[in-house]
């Protein structure tokens, strides 16, 4: 399906221009990794970066065009089926019902209160379902995830992107000042810090000066957390397609083929079906293919618009994380946690 759906060879140097810029942005973050011992950027941020600076200086000739729509579209559909093998069922039952429960209405919550203040703010609807869903779930990768379900503009994904991992840099930096204003003990700090920073790596920076317990409790929390891509994206799923197709519309519309690839590769993984030696290796190619996908993104951006709504886009970032941050302790006090 791969080599069918890239019309060889016109769609080669667009293909290949995304791939090296995909590549120009790992390598930024793993300089990144060995000056400053973290990567508060993600390459996919760097790629999406680096495609906008291109974009913005050079005048692509039109034989670009095609392998960047197929980079970022077809490309980007393959990583998210690829996503669904890093989740596992198994891995969330042992965490305990109640904490589950709480973290599935909390992301529910969130993405409501996110919508709305998106919203209210002035963002599109595809554009504040994007923030909404970057700030509850998963931070860019969500977006990533997100953004062919409902088939958000480059404009939008690079904006939503862009504020939201800056955003994410200020939360982590902030996290650790937590405990001491609000006397929060390891176990506390570490539910927090998993319900409130975008990925596991900020989870990790985090809490490190906490202490093995917060880290353990954090990445646990942040990982039941990313179980709810998967319905948020098939809820997704269903509401587009009733959009797109209106009362007649078709099952392809409900649940695109990624989509149910996505389920798919989720029930494989909660079934042991996946070798574990593959394990890596898929999710190496998944993250590959979503940084090239940023990279055909960022290529495909129109600078003035991003900086058009960019302010409007952090308002809201900034807004909906705090709004996260109220509920992550709200449900610290109702499930009594200590």
């Amino acid at each position: 399906m791969l080599v069918s759906a890239l019309p060889f060879p016109s769609a080669l140097p667009g293909f290949v221009l995304c791939a090296a810029i995909a590549l120009a942005a790992h390598l930024a973050e793993q300089l990144q990794m060995m000056i400053l011992g973290v990567h508060w950027i993600e390459g996919l941020v760097f790629a999406i970066l680096v495609g906008i600076a291109v974009r913005s200086s050079v005048c692509l000739p039109q034989s670009f065009i095609p392998g960047i729509q197929f980079a970022a579209k077809t490309l980007l559909e393959i990583a998210v089926v690829l996503l669904g093998a890093s989740l596992s069922v198994p891995a969330v039952r042992q965490a305990g019902l109640p904490l589950v429960g709480g973290i599935a209405i909390l992301v529910a919550l969130s993405l409501a209160t996110g919508f709305l203040i998106g919203r209210l703010l002035g963002l599109s609807n595809c554009q504040a379902t994007l923030v909404a869903c970057g700030n509850s779930i998963c931070g860019n990768s969500a977006i990533a995830a997100a953004a062919p379900v409902i088939g958000a503009k480059p404009d939008d994904i690079a904006a939503s992107i862009a504020f939201t991992a800056l955003l994410g840099v200020a939360a982590v930096l902030t996290l650790p000042l937590l405990p001491m204003l609000f006397g929060l003990n390891a176990v506390q700090y570490g539910v927090f810090a998993g319900l409130t920073a975008y990925a596991v790596p900020q989870v990790l920076a985090a809490t490190a000066s906490a202490g093995a317990v917060s880290t353990q409790v954090g990445t646990l929390v942040k990982l039941i957390r990313v179980m709810m891509l998967g319905p948020v994206i098939l809820v997704l799923g269903a509401i587009h397609g009733r959009r797109l197709g209106g009362p007649a519309v078709s099952l392809r519309h409900i649940l695109p083929w990624f989509i149910i690839g996505f389920a798919a590769m989720a029930a494989l993984r909660s079934l042991n079906a996946i070798p574990a030696s593959l394990l890596s290796g898929m999710s190496t190619v998944s993250t590959g293919f979503t940084v090239t996908a940023m990279a055909a993104l960022g290529l495909s951006v129109d600078i003035r618009s991003s900086v058009k709504t960019g302010s409007r886009v952090l308002a809201v970032a900034a807004l909906s994380l705090f709004a996260l941050a109220a509920l992550g302790f709200c449900l610290i006090r109702v499930l009594k946690i200590t």
